[in-house]
């Protein structure tokens, strides 16, 4: 993802109101922002095929095909970071869509400058990343019966069977591996796996460990490689081999 300066930021707004999609682009372009619309999951996949965008931001409550779908989809396919548009202000929708893979959501009706700060700083989080893992690009971090490839943002296991990681597994994961034998409370975890400290979502987190602890088959009841340290946090007691 090119975020120089020289060239605008490139958005795919996927959203089956076109009267959204129409308001959005002409609101973003004013911030020098380039912004095409798709109405659904087939105008989105031609958009993709054909074009290169910094940012996604996807609707939840779409036609047909809803957005948690074309999320995982895109989060499959790629790391092109997703901002998750929603009606629902319950607090599971919003995780799901963060579990699924998008990097933030923004709750209807909302003021069109919060969302332009949101861009801002899901990209800025999103080039932080992408230099975080060229740290160690080159190499594989192997952990347990467990390899990293912090390029490829690819886990793969002992019998190279690729398994894949949401962006915030994988921060998370990272996180962890960075950090062994440390006890990590929930709000470090939160501000390296969701680049957000927002408390609302500390039960979240739990939830994202349950889920990266299936992945890495850690029974949470013996674990072997993130053990729960209760009122504190999490601690990875995995040898991580550079």
């Amino acid at each position: 993802m090119d975020l120089s300066p020289t060239l605008p930021i490139r958005l795919l707004i996927v959203d089956d109101d076109p009267q959204i999609r129409s308001m959005l682009a002409e609101y973003l372009a004013t911030f020098g922002m380039e912004a095409d619309g798709a109405e659904g999951g087939a105008a989105m996949r031609s958009a993709m095929s054909q074009n290169s965008y910094d940012l996604v931001i996807l609707d939840l409550s779409l036609h047909g095909e809803n957005g948690l779908t074309l999320c995982r989809e895109l989060r499959d396919q790629g790391d092109t970071p997703v901002i998750m548009l929603t009606a629902r202000a319950e607090l599971a929708d919003r995780v799901v869509g963060l579990e699924v893979g998008a990097d933030d959501y923004v709750t209807k009706p909302f003021e069109m400058r919060e969302l332009v700060a949101r861009i801002h700083t899901v990209l800025r989080r999103s080039r932080a990343d992408s230099k975080r893992s060229a740290v160690v690009a080159g190499h594989e971090l192997r952990f347990a019966k467990w390899r990293l490839n912090t390029t490829l943002r690819q886990l793969v296991d002992e019998e190279d069977t690729i398994v894949p990681l949401s962006n915030a597994e994988f921060r998370l994961l990272l996180t962890f591996i960075e950090h062994p034998n440390r006890v990590l409370d929930r709000e470090v975890l939160i501000n390296q796996a969701r680049g957000r400290d927002l408390d609302v979502f500390d039960r979240s987190i739990d939830l994202l460990v349950s889920r990266l602890r299936q992945k890495l088959r850690d029974d949470p009841r013996d674990s072997a490689l993130i053990r729960t340290v209760r009122g504190e946090g999490y601690v990875f007691t995995g040898s991580v081999e550079h």
